[in-house]
């Protein structure tokens, strides 16, 4: 018996290309054509196509001259190319255009043909270049489906995303009701195997125009199958083009979606009918779709960011906490509410000997210490997770839904110290595009029974009711287990080698974080600058008003997202600059910043009312960001007014100084009010002003440095914010002044 699966099947030597396009295959040594298509008589006035085979292309002048006179050939170290990279013209064979490309590869020159088709579509929308704007996932694929609509306008397109497994959903989809919706779907890995998965990485735009078309033979000297990844004609796989007419479809293209080097999923777009897109609309495609790709990534790093901030800052309120008490386990007993919560866990038991204390919800006792009898029998390494624990032990165990997910830490072996986090039960229900198991033809080929996967026939929602699993621990849940442990062994007893430890692991701590924001910084810069630069040398060569508009507004948001990337570096020093107290006066800092936000936010019209401004104990510096931030705020989100007012005023409220800065702008949303000092947010109703949402989380920071508190009050009619310094002394104010 042969069985043939999925991944086996040879799917970049089919042997054929697609009948749109015309291939010859020029080997690299001899300059003498080593394969094309049989069809390729069709474009040039050749009888005998096979006659070509052995012979240079400089041998038929007359037949060949537009393709010789190409701007590709235009010396003769074109063979000597970097191997892969594809160069493109258009030439004129016997009257027609024709898209001309060659690539370099395994020692051949791969020249394709395929005929230029006009698009009357092409009206991309005036909101393309704002991918960078978008702070939603979801938002990001739903923008660039509408954006490739308007290029190629197919009856289904998608958003497909590899999962861990292999397997796939979509999460994203536009359809015109001409097919059937797929979205929320999920496919098995066999659908799209792993040999696919490896071409959609090489080969990042596939394009199947008539899946009911005859494939076009390729004629070759050698016996040798020819490697088609690279090749945009290569004929598709006879199981994938009976899964497209299975799926309703007759018309097929893809686009890979690459994120940090891997294949993280395809924009997948299908016709009822037969159709085919121009090679300069795939292109453009291909281009939205790395905008897109790229803005997702940002958007991903800027939650990363987010996420370790918050992280940081619940692991240096553990470890305060950890160091008020006398023992590990009266520090973990008074803390077990947060240390369950930072893993999101359910539930939370802290065992020490035979002490044990639970948190949320968990097994009964009894139930723990057979988990931790279990644990000492089956677990080598000191931390353990599983989102299947009650699916693969349950029964043995005897154990409730509320133990289907767990994280076992063992803190200190041999004296019995042991952290367990539960997660209950997830009673999931998966969507599957027909039914994800695998269906086997039986054939007989030269006497032997063969045994291949048929393509689904049937893509009807098959619901799978997924039972003794948990919510999947994710890498940072995992992650955030681990900073426990360090903290918990950096923070075991009161002596001194361990308050050592606890102040290296903050401070290695901050400076992951440091490195984080300088990486972003760095990472991100370079490709800005190259978009950029790009953006500007495109926009010379525009002469249309709305084509110059959109580049333009292209260029603004690159600098946004630079002028980010230098708040959340100035985030970072806010938090770890060195800083000098000193008694410092305002007035003139005050009134400076305030001439220049008027011309920043041009609005001349704004006007600011100055009243006391007290002496304060303070950074000089970081003086100077509160203050800037604070009252560039205050004067931008009140410019729309009909008259803006802003006040300034100082006071002395017992041994601190009090400042308060009112306007009469928009005002802070009551839901907004929870989150107004984290990073990165914005308020609902200022998405007309510029901005990204760091200035206050640097205010709030740097308030807290000085010794000092920012709070706020607000409704309708504007916001005041409240800044709490230090009152300088009167020795302070003697030193200064004898200096």
């Amino acid at each position: 018996m042969n069985f043939v699966e999925c991944h086996d099947e040879p799917i970049h030597i089919p042997g054929y290309i697609q009948s749109f396009g015309y291939l010859i295959g020029v080997d690299t040594a001899s300059h003498t054509i080593s394969f094309l298509s049989e069809n390729i008589a069709e474009i040039f006035d050749i009888e005998n196509a096979a006659s070509l085979l052995g012979k240079k292309l400089s041998q038929y002048p007359e037949v060949f001259r537009t393709v010789l006179d190409s701007d590709i050939f235009e010396n003769a170290e074109f063979l000597s190319r970097r191997e892969n990279e594809t160069y493109f013209d258009k030439i004129v064979i016997q009257g027609k255009l024709y898209h001309f490309s060659v690539f370099l590869s395994n020692q051949f020159a791969f020249l394709e043909f395929e005929a230029v088709v006009e698009n009357t579509l092409k009206k991309i929308t005036s909101k393309y270049d704002n991918f960078y704007i978008i702070d939603n996932e979801q938002e990001i694929w739903k923008q660039l489906l509408n954006i490739i609509s308007t290029i190629i306008d197919y009856d289904r397109m998608m958003v497909y995303q590899f999962m861990e497994d292999g397997s796939g959903k979509v999460v994203a989809e536009k359809n015109n009701d001409n097919l059937e919706s797929y979205l929320g779907l999920h496919y098995p890995e066999h659908d799209i195997p792993k040999q696919a998965r490896e071409l959609y990485l090489k080969k990042r735009k596939r394009i199947f125009s008539d899946v009911y078309s005859q494939p076009v033979k390729i004629l070759s000297l050698t016996e040798k199958n020819i490697d088609l990844t690279f090749a945009v004609t290569r004929a598709m796989s006879p199981i994938h083009g009976q899964y497209i007419k299975n799926s309703g479809a007759a018309s097929s293209f893809s686009i890979s979606i690459i994120i940090d080097d891997k294949l993280w999923g395809l924009v997948t777009c299908q016709n009822r009918t037969a159709k085919h897109i121009d090679l300069e609309d795939r292109v453009q495609s291909g281009i939205f779709t790395v905008l897109a790709s790229n803005a997702y990534s940002s958007f991903k790093s800027k939650k990363e960011l987010e996420y370790r901030l918050d992280l940081n800052e619940k692991l240096s309120f553990l470890k305060s906490e950890f160091l008020k008490s006398e023992n590990l386990f009266d520090a973990l007993d008074a803390n077990k509410k947060e240390l369950r919560i930072i893993p999101n866990a359910d539930g939370l038991a802290i065992i020490s000997d035979q002490d044990i204390v639970l948190e949320g919800i968990t097994p009964n006792k009894e139930k723990v210490k057979e988990i931790i009898n279990w644990a000492y029998k089956n677990v080598s390494d000191n931390i353990f997770a599983s989102s299947s624990f009650l699916k693969n032990h349950g029964q043995k165990l005897g154990l409730n839904p509320d133990t289907a997910g767990i994280i076992i830490y063992f803190v200190e072996k041999s004296k019995r110290e042991i952290l367990i986090w539960f997660r209950k039960e997830f009673d999931e229900h998966i969507s599957w595009a027909g039914n994800p198991e695998k269906e086997i033809n039986i054939s007989m080929q030269n006497g032997v029974e063969k045994h291949t996967v048929s393509p689904r026939k049937s893509f009807e929602i098959f619901l799978e009711n997924i039972k003794g699993n948990s919510k999947r621990w994710s890498s940072k849940n995992v992650i955030a287990v681990n900073l426990i442990k360090d903290l918990i062994l950096e923070t075991s007893h009161k002596q001194y080698i361990t308050i050592k430890k606890l102040n290296d692991q903050l401070k290695r701590v901050n400076e992951e974080l440091d490195s984080f924001s300088y990486t972003i910084s760095h990472d991100l810069g370079t490709p800005l600058t190259v978009m950029k630069l790009n953006a500007q040398m495109l926009l010379k060569s525009l002469s249309e008003t709305a084509d110059r508009s959109k580049i333009n507004s292209i260029i603004d948001e690159i600098d946004s997202m630079a002028e980010m990337m230098q708040n959340v570096l100035q985030l970072s020093r806010a938090k770890h600059s060195e800083i000098k107290l000193e008694t410092i006066e305002t007035n003139a800092t005050i009134q400076k910043i305030t001439e220049n936000a008027k011309i920043t936010f041009d609005s001349p019209k704004s006007l600011v009312v100055i009243k006391e401004c007290p002496e304060v104990l303070a950074d000089k510096t970081m003086l100077h960001q509160v203050f800037l931030n604070i009252i560039n705020n205050a004067i931008k989100y009140s410019s729309n007014q009909e008259k803006p007012v802003v006040e300034i005023e100082g006071s002395e409220e017992g041994n601190k100084i009090i400042y308060r800065i009112k306007d009469n702008g928009i005002g802070i949303p009551e839901e907004n009010k929870h989150k107004m000092f984290k990073i990165f947010n914005r308020m609902d109703n200022a998405k007309q002003f510029k901005g990204n949402g760091v200035g206050l989380s640097i205010v709030h920071r740097i308030m807290s440095r000085l010794g000092g508190n920012i709070d706020y009050e607000s409704d309708k009619n504007g916001t005041c914010f409240i800044l709490t310094f230090q009152k300088p002394s009167t020795i302070t104010k003697e030193l200064n002044n004898a200096f």
